[in-house]
């Protein structure tokens, strides 16, 4: 994490990855992205949607900083901006209470924004709590509230709620948009699910099969406020006709 200044107000954060390849088992040469190019404005929440394997999580990887082995260009405020990510495991250490996995993220011991923290995510008082004593449900809470101490400037999500019931990801997903209201930053998540895109997401971007270029954006143009289930499926029916094969309603 570094301790930057915030991106210039209204300015779009530019991603180029013109091509990265990888070495399969084989030891051939993959291409997964070809010519693949994100913009990302301030304040704004992004989805990203394709095919299983078509390399979002690649792409993911490459705007977070731990993938330099790539032909293209980011902006330098990607490079210098304080990030903070939520995978698709909690990722808490199992040794450390839940306040202390917390504070792992910060640069030094603040319990105070630990507590905060905690408490804006429904986990008041849990602090002393070890991860096993969680539900998976609680250990998600755990990693927003772990990411969000943070103050970042960017949020990377990958698939955060891919393993839970439907009710309980409903639940973590109304979580996420309210703790992103209260400070609005650039997002950009990763998901399978066209209705978990629909429903967070003011754009969503579809990439095609591997290689993954983008093959289209949809601004989400749902009031935040009547984003219901029907609301929601009608949508994502729609973007399903739209982009065929790249999502499923």
């Amino acid at each position: 994490m570094h301790d930057t200044a915030m991106a210039p107000p209204g300015r779009e954060l530019t991603a180029r990855i013109e091509r990265k390849e990888h070495i399969d088992a084989d030891g051939e040469r993959l291409i997964v992205l070809d010519g693949l190019e994100l913009r990302l404005a301030p304040g704004t929440f992004t989805c990203l949607i394709g095919p299983s394997g078509c390399g979002k999580t690649t792409t993911l990887r490459i705007l977070m900083g731990l993938d330099d082995d790539f032909q293209g260009e980011l902006d330098p405020v990607l490079r210098k901006a304080r990030i903070a990510t939520v995978f698709q495991e909690p990722r808490l250490l199992p040794w450390r209470t839940v306040a202390q996995n917390v504070n792992l993220a910060l640069s030094r011991p603040d319990l105070p924004r630990v507590e905060a923290a905690l408490t804006s995510v429904g986990l008041e008082g849990m602090g002393n709590r070890y991860p096993a004593q969680l539900s998976l449900g609680q250990a998600r809470r755990v990693a927003l509230a772990r990411a969000f101490a943070t103050e970042p400037e960017m949020l990377f999500l990958d698939e955060p709620f891919v393993s839970l019931d439907e009710a309980s990801a409903g639940r973590l997903r109304d979580l996420l948009i309210e703790l992103w209201q209260r400070r609005p930053m650039r997002v950009l998540m990763v998901t399978h699910n066209l209705r978990e895109a629909v429903r967070l997401a003011d754009r969503i971007v579809f990439l095609t099969e591997r290689p993954a270029r983008v093959a289209g954006v949809a601004e989400v143009d749902l009031p935040r406020d009547d984003r219901d289930a029907a609301a929601v499926s009608s949508f994502a029916a729609d973007l399903a006709q739209r982009f065929p094969g790249l999502a499923v309603a």
